[in-house]
This record gives C-alpha cells, sequence and structure tokens, in this order.
C-alpha cells in the first residue's frame, strides 16, 4: 500500500483494509509514508515520489494506492516509468490514479490498473459485495468476460487498447506527454461531483483535440454526486450522453459499474480487450483465450444475456439465475 496522492483521513481504516485483503489471500505490508501528512497530500512531493521507488523493491506483486484525492500529477516528472515498468509489479488505484495509469502507458506502453482503493473500497464500513470478487479475479487472470446491463447502448462489436479513467484527469493531460496517443481505442470515463455541464465541458475538450474521433468506443462508467439547479430545465447527464451521441461517429455504451461507486471493477489499462454489445447487455472481455463453456463469468449486474459476441468469438450467457448478485 502506498500513498501516492491525498492524505489519509482514517488510519484505522487502512488497517481494515489490509485485514479483509488478508483474508481474501493477500499478504499486505504497508509503506513507511503511506500515513504522512503534508497539508493535503500524504507527504512531500519527495516523499510520495520515493514511495514509488521502493513499491517496486519489495517482494509483493501489487501496488496498491491507499486512496486518490489529489497529487499525482505533482509528481509524473519525477518518476522513473522504465524502472516502474520493468519491475512488473501490478498497480492499482482509480480517480486522482487516473494520472500514473496514463502516464505509464503513454510513458511504457505497460499495463496498469483501474480499481479499488484501500481506503474506501477495503476499508469502509460495509464491503461491496461484488468488488472485492472482482479485484482478486482480476488480479488472478481469472475473469474472462466482464458483462453488465447497458440499457440504450450504441452497437458495437470490436477491439482495441482499453485505457481512460476519471475524465477530469484525462482531459488535464491533453498537451502532455503523459496522455498516451491511442488511436482505435476503447475509451472508459467517470467522475464524481462535477454539474454535467463540467462534463460536457470535458468531452467538448476531448473532442476538439481529436481524440475522441480516434477511439472505437467510448464506455461511460458511473458520473456521481453532482447538484442540478432550476435553470438547467432537463439538462443532465442523459441529455450530456445523448450531446455526446450527436457529434462523434464513435459508439457510445453507458453501464459500465467503474467510478466513484461501491461495485467498481478492476480494469487493465492498456492491455488489448474486446467489447461487444447485444439486446441491452455488454460484454467487456479481458482475455480472448477459448474457454469451458461451464466456467462461469463476471457479472456486474444482476442480468445477463444469451449470445454470440465475436470480440471474443464464441457463445456466453448467464451461467446463474437472474437476480443472484454475485460474480465469478
Amino acid at each position: 500500500m502506498i500513498s501516492p496522492s491525498g492524505a489519509v483521513r482514517e488510519p484505522a481504516a487502512l488497517a481494515l483494509a489490509c485485514e479483509r485483503l488478508g483474508g481474501m489471500g493477500f499478504r499486505t505490508a504497508v509503506d513507511r509514508t503511506a500515513l504522512a501528512v503534508d497539508q493535503r497530500f500524504a507527504g512531500t512531493d519527495a516523499q510520495r515520489a520515493a514511495a514509488f521507488t521502493r513499491a517496486i523493491k519489495q517482494k509483493l506483486p501489487i501496488v496498491m494506492a491507499t486512496r486518490g484525492g489529489y497529487g499525482l500529477s505533482r509528481l509524473l516528472h519525477l518518476l522513473d516509468w522504465q524502472a516502474i515498468a520493468d519491475s512488473g509489479k501490478r498497480f492499482v488505484g482509480h480517480s486522482d490514479f487516473t494520472a500514473f495509469n496514463l502516464a505509464l502507458l503513454a510513458q511504457t506502453g505497460a499495463v496498469s490498473y483501474t480499481g479499488p482503493c484501500a481506503c474506501a473500497d477495503f476499508g469502509g464500513r460495509k464491503l461491496d459485495a461484488l468488488t472485492p470478487d472482482l479485484f482478486a479475479e482480476t488480479m488472478r487472470g481469472e475473469l474472462e468476460i466482464l458483462s453488465f446491463e447497458a440499457p440504450g447502448a450504441d452497437a458495437v462489436d470490436c477491439r482495441g487498447v482499453l485505457w481512460g479513467g476519471n475524465l477530469a484527469i484525462v482531459a488535464s493531460l491533453v498537451g502532455t506527454p503523459y496522455l498516451p496517443k491511442v488511436r482505435g481505442g476503447i475509451l472508459v470515463l467517470e467522475d464524481v461531483g462535477e454539474h454535467p455541464y463540467r462534463v460536457e465541458r470535458m468531452l467538448t475538450q476531448l473532442l476538439h483535440a481529436g481524440i475522441l474521433a480516434r477511439q472505437k468506443a467510448i464506455v461511460l462508467g458511473r458520473f456521481t454526486d453532482y447538484k442540478l439547479a432550476p435553470h438547467d430545465q432537463g439538462y443532465d447527464m442523459d441529455a450530456v450522453v445523448a450531446w455526446l451521441r450527436g457529434v462523434v461517429k464513435v459508439p457510445v455504451v453507458t453501464g459500465l459499474p467503474y467510478g466513484h461507486v461501491p461495485t467498481k471493477a478492476t480494469l487493465p489499462i492498456g492491455a488489448k480487450v474486446g467489447l461487444a454489445t447485444e439486446d441491452g447487455m455488454a460484454y467487456l472481455v479481458l482475455h480472448e483465450h477459448h474457454h469451458d463453456h461451464g466456467q462461469d463469468h463476471g457479472h456486474a449486474q444482476d442480468h445477463a444475456a444469451h449470445g454470440h459476441c465475436d470480440a471474443c468469438g464464441h457463445d456466453h450467457g448467464p451461467s446463474h439465475a437472474p437476480g443472484e448478485d454475485h460474480a465469478h
């Protein structure tokens, strides 16, 4: 566990996260400056950068951010990206950690993960029913297809590099050497506390920078914790999605279980994946090899649909009754 961004507010939450991850079979260790505080940050820039250096030298294979917040953008020019890529460690986090995910991909082409953070996702009062399983199975290479409800999704059947993350961070990296130049990718976006007009303004930045048009699909996670005003007069996130579909000739898929919400998938940023939609469902193919049809797939919502998915090349469908709320 390292703290690359905001200061940890509740040390007990980090201890509980370690306990719960230990119960899942993950041996945990906490970096020596994980609880440091310097203004709003988890230590000085130098301290937080040094934590990455220690992380790639220690023995455990997974490095997880304790929390997001703000601060990673201040470190991008201080990190040895090639050493991080060469370490083979699997780095996991979300929100502000998007800056790390995208910079690593831009600088080295290496894969990292957008997914849970220690404190919010494993150290909270209530542990989500799906997030731990999705994390564990992704880390172990067991999750082949993530299926989720995507009502009204555009038709799509494609393969491409999965990338993106928090929209505000993606937009902030435009014009820098830390935004990967992905063509034919699958761009995943989410955000929190941003009014729909601010979401649209950031999407407009990506649109005018030519980034959206270069993708094969845009996949939207959750956009949460914002307040509408009376003068919005029906202008909400649905209106933004409708606007987006009107200005880009790229399929838009909604409903991805990802963002500042309890149930979140763990996704490989920089990996080539498949994406297909059918009958109100979307299928994100994380591994394209053939598999035993008797095995279950991850269902991030409580429904699944039978069908054939050209993105993975074979049939798949629900392996448990609709309404059962768990993941395999």
